[in-house]
């Protein structure tokens, strides 16, 4: 009702609006504008520096996938004679760095033979699970249960190699070695099995032979390998622990190596 006030003749309607206040208006868009412009540079900072610290501590320990399958047939053939005949290795086992972007970085494994690779672990996986398949046939107890719980043990085994390598990095303070470097050295591991189950498959008593040679080659290299990767990375070096601690390495393999090696339809034996 009051409204309608401002319809009848002779009445003056007060304005009901207030005047505009110019340096409110200043006062506020300034503010606005020192909030927006300062909350968005902070945040800006704050992902920026996030991002790269995500970034730098995935290619800290993760590294790049497609660098550990940069590798040539002169480069396996090479490092095949390395990890199954590691004392005949009579160059140095340390990496050959480069600089890139400002920062020394190593060189891929098809310009370094000491570097890790992905390739051939993961091919000499495959050859164990199928040799071991191919060895249960001959016996007559091959079947895809079979042969699934072999690749599950296989798999298990590696992660085992993995754990026990990293573990020994983490109890001498070098826990900074890339997780794909320790997956590729774990990996090695089944080159020797390879050549172990085959050697089997062509002559039974051969296998009583190769298991501990392959055994033996495996942790010379996984010490020389150790031994390196710890001096690049450990400040404080303690030569009777780290010994005891390669020796360790090296012994573990054997129980390793016999239980990977033994072909059976029950994966845990």
């Amino acid at each position: 009702m009051y409204d309608n006030l401002g319809t009848q003749p002779g009445v003056r309607r007060s304005p009901t609006s207030a005047q505009p206040n110019p340096f409110g208006n200043a006062f506020y868009g300034a503010g606005s504008g020192f909030i927006r412009g300062g909350l968005g540079a902070y945040g800006e900072k704050i992902l920026g520096s996030s991002s790269e610290y995500v970034q730098s501590n995935i290619s800290r320990y993760f590294s790049d996938p497609q660098y550990y399958f940069q590798v040539n047939d002169h480069y396996v053939k090479n490092k095949l004679k390395v990890v199954l005949f590691p004392f005949m290795h009579r160059g140095h086992w340390t990496r050959i760095t480069e600089p890139v972007g400002g920062r020394l970085s190593y060189k891929p494994p098809i310009y370094d033979i000491n570097a890790p690779d992905l390739y051939i672990p993961f091919m000499a996986f495959g050859t164990y699970v199928v040799l071991a398949g191919f060895s249960l046939g001959l016996r007559g107890k091959f079947s895809p249960e079979a042969l699934n719980w072999l690749f599950i043990k296989g798999l298990l085994g590696w992660f085992l190699q993995v754990s026990l390598l990293k573990v020994s990095l983490f109890s001498l303070g070098s826990g900074e070695a890339p997780l794909l470097d320790i997956v590729a050295y774990a990996g090695y591991t089944f080159t020797g099995l390879s050549v172990a189950v085959l050697g089997r498959i062509l002559w039974s008593f051969s296998y009583y032979f190769l298991i501990p040679w392959t055994c033996l080659c495996m942790g010379i290299f996984l010490v020389k390998t150790m031994k390196r990767v710890l001096f690049a990375e450990v400040r404080s070096y303690d030569s009777r622990r780290h010994h005891y601690l390669l020796l360790f390495i090296a012994l573990a393999q054997l129980p390793l190596f016999i239980w990977l090696g033994n072909i059976s339809v029950h994966w845990l034996l």
